[in-house]
């Protein structure tokens, strides 16, 4: 098992992390999802997984969920 964390923009409620979580829990392996929901910024998810993520399964499940986007590391949004 293998943990990441991920910064992403967008997530402003309740909906958003439901939305999120059910899209990321969806991909193989993934066996559990963690929100720290900032509305009003970067909000912090923890992926569990069997293997790591690729960055672009990240990304491609945050777009099916909404208007989510991962913040590129070193960046300050």
């Amino acid at each position: 098992m293998t943990s990441s964390s991920y910064r992403v923009t967008g997530m402003t409620c309740g909906h958003c992390v439901s939305a999120v979580s059910e899209e990321l829990k969806n991909l193989d392996g993934v066996s559990d999802v963690a929100v720290d929901l900032d509305p009003a910024g970067i909000s912090l998810v923890t992926v569990t997984s069997a293997e790591p993520l690729r960055p672009e399964q990240v990304s491609a499940a945050l777009d099916e969920a909404g208007g989510y986007h991962l913040v590129p590391a070193g960046s300050a949004a």
